[in-house]
């Protein structure tokens, strides 16, 4: 896989605020280190961490648009939070403007803010690297960047945790992916 990274990041810095491009420079960094700990592809992850909220900060309506106008993206998510149309609708960008195609690195970016059942080691690389990289400063986040130290499924399984408590407290809807992917990470405990 040939990209220009440099490029990448140039692209980006056109799409988000100065603070979002120092997270997802940060996500990049994370999850490359994250996939070097654990089996996954160092360069797909930086690319996965680079571009993952390339469209964040596009109008509610352009990202509406695109996921109606993409059948492979999930319909529901109309039905819940705008926060989470981002990466479905990055997924599809990348492919149209970058040449993107490595499905690898399109579920991670398509799934990095929800989720989901049977999730690729990449994929939980970039959620978790999503949730833990530097600037990120919140009660907890501590605990859960020492557990991915030794445990990437455990550390992930926190997060999800984070968030589900947190869509609790704001009494906002819950994705039921979300609530898929945790317990997909969970197991067993029948």
């Amino acid at each position: 896989m040939k990209i220009d990274l440099e490029y990448l990041k140039a692209e980006l810095n056109k799409e988000v605020t100065e603070h979002r491009y120092i997270h997802s420079l940060g996500v990049a960094d994370t999850a490359k280190q994250l996939a070097a700990r654990y089996g996954a592809d160092p360069l797909k992850a930086e690319i996965a961490g680079i571009l993952h909220d390339f469209t964040k900060f596009w109008p509610k309506e352009k990202l509406a648009q695109y996921i109606r106008q993409y059948q492979e993206l999930a319909q529901d998510l109309l039905d819940y939070n705008a926060e989470l149309w981002h990466g479905p609708v990055a997924s599809i960008v990348i492919q149209e403007r970058f040449a993107i195609h490595d499905e690898e690195v399109i579920m991670a970016i398509r799934y990095h803010t929800s989720g989901r059942e049977q999730m690729s080691l990449l994929e939980k690389v970039v959620c978790l690297a999503d949730y833990i990289e530097p600037s990120r400063q919140f009660p907890g986040v501590e605990e859960i960047r020492e557990m991915a130290k030794s445990n990437l499924d455990e550390a992930l399984r926190m997060a999800f945790d984070g968030t589900i408590q947190l869509l609790i407290k704001k009494k906002m809807k819950i994705y039921p992916l979300t609530v898929k992917a945790r317990n997909d990470l969970v197991g067993g405990n029948d």
